[in-house]
C-alpha cells in the first residue's frame, strides 16, 4: 500500500480569497481532502470505520503558510500518516508549486468507538503492510494554549448554520477556521498577514448554536477562544512573525 498520496491541482477561484490567493481555510480544506482520500485508500476511511463503530476525531492542526498561491495556479498537494502512538497519531501535509514549498501542515488525530465514546487505539488502526515514512514536515510539538480569556470583551460571534455541518452531524473542522477568518474584516485580516495558523479542537458545535470569539495578542501574533454558553470549544493561534 502506499503510504502517501500526491494530486496535482488547479487552484480554483471558488477556493480563493477577496485578494484571489488560495484562502486559509481552503488550505485547511486541502488537507483534511487530502487526508480523507488517502485514509480511504489504506481501507481506514471515515466509511470503513463507521463499520467498526468508529470514528475519526481532529484533536489538532497547523498550517504554516510560507506563500499562498493565486487563482489558476498549478499546485501538488502531498499527504502521509506518520508512526501511531498508543491513543494518538499525526499526518503531514505538504503543498508545492515547481520547485517552491508553499505551506507544510500537520494534524494530530484520535479514533473514537461511537458506541462507547472512548477512544480507540490509533496504534492498529493503519494496516501492517503500511511502510511508514520517517521524515516530517517539522519536529516541534503543537503549541500549549492557556484557555484564559476571563474579562476579555467578545469581539464577534458566529451563528452554526446548516452549511457547517459534516457528516457526522457536528461542526465541520473547516468550518471552525472559515468561522475564526469571517470574523475579521477583509482589512483587519489583510493586516494580519497570517504566516501559521494552529487549532485546537476542544468540543462539538451543534447547527444553531452561537459561537463566541474572543482574542488576545501574544508573542508572534494573537490567540482566539471560540465558546459556546462559556464552554471553550476552539482554542487558536493565529502567528503573523
Amino acid at each position: 500500500m502506499e503510504n502517501t498520496l500526491k494530486r496535482e491541482m488547479l487552484v480554483y477561484p471558488g477556493v480563493c480569497d477577496h485578494r484571489g490567493d488560495l484562502g486559509v481555510p481552503d488550505t485547511f480544506g486541502i488537507c483534511m481532502d487530502l487526508a480523507a482520500e488517502h485514509a480511504a485508500r489504506l481501507g481506514i476511511g471515515m466509511w470503513d470505520l463507521a463499520a467498526r463503530s468508529l470514528f475519526w476525531l481532529t484533536v489538532k492542526t497547523r498550517v504554516h503558510f510560507l506563500r499562498r498561491p493565486r487563482m489558476a495556479d498549478t499546485i501538488t498537494g502531498e499527504t502521509w500518516p506518520e508512526p501511531a502512538d498508543k491513543i494518538r497519531c499525526n499526518r503531514d501535509y505538504r503543498i508545492w508549486a515547481g520547485d517552491e514549498v508553499l505551506a507544510v501542515g500537520k494534524t494530530e488525530w484520535a479514533v473514537v468507538n461511537t458506541e462507547t465514546g472512548k477512544l480507540h487505539p490509533a496504534s492498529d488502526i493503519y494496516p501492517k503492510e503500511v511502510e511508514m515514512r520517517r521524515d516530517v514536515v517539522w519536529d516541534e510539538s503543537f503549541a500549549r494554549l492557556r484557555d484564559d480569556f476571563d474579562g476579555i470583551p467578545v469581539f464577534a460571534r458566529h451563528t452554526v448554520l446548516s452549511t457547517d455541518i459534516d457528516v457526522g452531524g457536528h461542526m465541520n473542522n473547516v468550518a471552525y477556521v472559515r468561522a475564526l477568518a469571517g470574523a475579521f474584516s477583509t482589512k483587519e485580516w489583510d493586516a494580519l498577514d497570517v504566516k501559521d495558523l494552529e487549532i485546537h479542537f476542544k468540543a462539538s458545535c451543534y447547527e444553531g448554536q452561537t459561537i463566541e470569539l474572543q482574542r488576545r495578542e501574544c508573542d508572534g501574533g494573537m490567540d482566539i477562544r471560540m465558546s459556546v454558553e462559556g464552554k471553550t470549544v476552539v482554542l487558536a493561534r493565529i502567528g503573523t512573525n
